[in-house]
């Protein structure tokens, strides 16, 4: 496949928006700031969606991979504890 459709830009978005809902109402396992590793997050998937609005889907996709990035890698460190295997590298 040579290019991103919007069916599957929305497809990434409607996970990447569970994943983070599920990360906000998880406990933290960790010492590390959960607040910061949510902030960037936001800033990703918020960065997906502007992008998404202009049409840009290429650069759309890649915000929203780089939020999921962060999304597995806080769950994997036990920053959001969390055990959806659908939504994240976990279990």
């Amino acid at each position: 496949m040579k290019e991103i459709t919007e069916e599957k830009l929305k497809k990434y978005i409607s996970v990447t928006k569970r994943a983070i809902s599920a990360a906000e109402k998880s406990s933290n396992k960790t010492s590390f700031n959960r607040a910061d590793c949510l902030d960037m997050i936001q800033r990703y998937f918020s960065d997906a969606l502007h992008f998404k609005e202009k049409g840009d889907f290429v650069n759309a996709f890649a915000c929203l991979n780089y939020a999921h990035g962060w999304l597995d890698a806080c769950a994997r460190i036990g920053i959001f504890d969390v055990h959806d295997n659908t939504l994240f590298t976990v279990d």
